[in-house]
Formats: C-alpha cells, structure tokens, sequence
C-alpha cells in the first residue's frame, strides 16, 4: 500500500523538488544569533552560529558545530554533529542518519529513520516545520491520500457493500452517539496497546499489539467508508434530489471530504470528528452486521 501511495504522490506532484545538492546551502554564520524556528527546504542547512529554537530541514540535510537550544528536525536528509555541536532538545533524523562526532552534545534524545518516507511526515509535519497547507509536497501527499480512499471504496463496496451500508445507517441515524463511542474506543484501544508494551512480555505483548493495531486500522477504514456514504446519501437527497448508486454515493461524499481536508485546521478536525463517528459506528454495528461482538452462553 504505501508503495502505491508513495507512487500517486509522485504522479500528483507537477515536478520533484531540487535536491540539497542543487542549491545553495542556508548557513547561519558563526557569532550569528538565530531567535526564532529555522527551516531550510530543498537545501542543506550549516548552523555554526547559536539558533535559539528548533533548526529543522526539508529535503536537505543539517550539519551543526554551533549551538541550538531546541530540536532538530530533518526530513529526507541526513543530520551532522560536529565535536562542538551543543543540542539541547531532540535529533530526529527521517529518511536519513544521523552522524555525532566524538564531543557533540545532545541533551534530549537521538531518532533515526532511514527507511521513512519523507513525503509521509512531510503531511503530518509540514506546516509545523514552515510548509504552507497549500505547499506542493503537503497538496500532493493529500491528494495521494484521496486516490487510495478511492481505490478502498471500490473494495470495500465490492466486497461487502451491505454491511457497509448497515454501518451508514448507524452513521446517519445517531451520530452523536456514533461519536462517543468511537472516543471512548480509541481511548480504550490507546490504553490496551499500552498496557501490552509496557506489562506484558515481548514475545507475548508484539503479537498482541500487533493485533490491537490492526483493529484500530479496520475499525478506521471501515468506518470512514462508512462516513463517505452516510454523507453522500445526505447530499444527494437534500441538494441533488437524485438517487444515487451506494458506490456514487460514497464517491461524492468522499470528494466533499476530500475538499474539506484542503481547508487549514478545519479540514483535520473536521477529518478526527469524521474518524470518531466511523469508529463509533462500526463498533455499535460490528462492521454492519447489527449482532452482538460476544455472544453469551
């Protein structure tokens, strides 16, 4: 799945961004202060002055021997700790390495991912780390997401289109109380894979998470599926005065949605109260199928 994703984010964006290498590095020069966030995007980043805030880059690596008193963050690249180099929050390398001469400090903690996917956290971090909501990366990770959405549509419908529909109609009927429910389930689903973690044994708990994982993913899928054509139906009937096909339905439901995640801040609280209610829903109807999840003797 996330090599399709990976391959519609490339096919969304008009042109792949310059690397590092392409441009001039962004250098904070040495007795150079720095009193707010410092980001470089598509280039490489030198801090040998002191940056009083997070440093983070974007398809570009950082090489420090000054000083930061914030993080370090930096996505599809590689971070570089020279013996004088002084951090006194995280380094979280992403789609990179990071390399600590002898004598660098770093008083919080030290995260690599090299296999991560930039364009990924680019999504969930870029307009913390300076990337507009309508920035190309951000536009076309989310417009990638949209296109698989689509591409579960058609399974899900294809493989059991009345449940689906029984979990709409939970949806639809009671949201509010579909919402509380999937708050209440998240939360639950939080604590067990805590509880797995961190009381239970590694060869016991790692299947066990693994599983609570995978519960909270079909309930979320299953759910939002759900939510597309609760909302398409809804639409159809009070704008378009038309009957809409479920799957027809479900699509423009998903295309609303999808305009909606466009929106700053609006469309991701919009998109977690949307989660909630397919969640709830799912549980209270067992993924359409309107029986009890135990049955007792």
């Amino acid at each position: 799945m996330n090599v399709l994703l990976v391959g519609l984010l490339l096919l969304a964006a008009p042109a792949p961004p310059a690397r590092a290498s392409d441009t001039a590095a962004l250098r904070l020069e040495r007795g150079s202060l720095a009193r707010h966030q410092l980001v470089a995007i598509g280039r490489d980043l030198v801090v040998d002055g002191e940056a009083y805030g997070d440093v983070a880059a974007v398809e570009g690596s950082v090489e420090i021997s000054g000083r930061v008193t914030g993080d370090v963050v930096v996505l599809g690249g590689d971070v570089r700790l020279l013996p004088t180099a002084r951090v006194g929050g995280d380094v979280s390398a992403l789609g990179g390495v990071i390399r600590a001469s002898p004598g660098a400090r770093v008083e919080g903690r030290m995260v690599s991912y090299p296999t991560a996917s930039s364009a990924w956290v680019t999504l969930m971090e870029g307009p913390s780390l300076g990337l507009g909501f309508a920035s190309r990366l951000v536009v076309g990770a989310k417009l990638a997401l949209l296109a698989a959405w689509a591409a579960l549509l058609l399974l899900f419908f294809a493989a059991s289109g009345r449940e689906v529909l029984g979990t709409a109609d939970g949806v639809r009927r009671e949201p509010f109380r579909s919402f509380w429910i999937g708050l209440i389930g998240v939360l639950a689903l939080v604590l067990t894979g805590l509880f797995f973690s961190v009381f239970t044994d590694g060869l016991v708990g790692v299947p066990l998470l693994v599983l609570v994982v995978l519960l909270a993913m079909i309930l979320k899928l299953w759910g939002m599926v759900a939510v597309f054509y609760a909302l398409g139906e809804w639409l159809d009937r009070r704008l378009l005065h038309r009957r809409l096909r479920p799957l027809n339905a479900a699509t423009l439901g998903l295309l609303v949605m999808g305009g909606i995640k466009f929106l700053p801040w609006i469309g991701v609280w919009t998109w977690t109260a949307a989660t909630l209610i397919g969640i709830g829903a799912a549980l209270s109807t067992k993924l359409g199928r309107r029986e009890p999840w135990f049955e007792l003797a």
